[in-house]
């Protein structure tokens, strides 16, 4: 499983304040917390930024999600899913990300 501490500071260190809450809150306690394993909150957030059409975060999200031991055959079904329930563009993008996304781990 991947740690994400430190992760808003690399993305958004141009803006302190939200990088400072984005580690200490987003990722140190919501990620952190146990009634969810970090590969099902990595579904959920794929999920999520699929239906939002949010393709900036979304290359992030799905290597975090390959990293906290989701497959690629799983994350190619919710893609496939939400064709149905977020829009086939919305998927159509998704599918695109996730091939650009290497298969080494970071």
């Amino acid at each position: 499983m991947t740690t994400l501490n430190g992760m808003g500071q690399r993305a958004l260190g141009a803006v302190p304040a939200l990088a400072e809450i984005t580690d200490r809150v987003l990722f140190g306690e919501v990620w952190e917390r146990d009634a969810l394993c970090k590969r099902d909150r990595s579904l959920v957030t794929v999920a999520c930024l699929i239906a939002l059409c949010r393709d900036g975060q979304l290359p992030f999200h799905l290597q975090t999600a390959l990293d906290n031991g989701v497959t690629r055959a799983e994350l190619g079904e919710v893609v496939t899913h939400l064709a149905f329930y977020a829009g086939w563009p919305a998927a159509a993008t998704a599918a695109r990300l996730l091939g650009d996304v290497p298969t080494t781990p970071r």
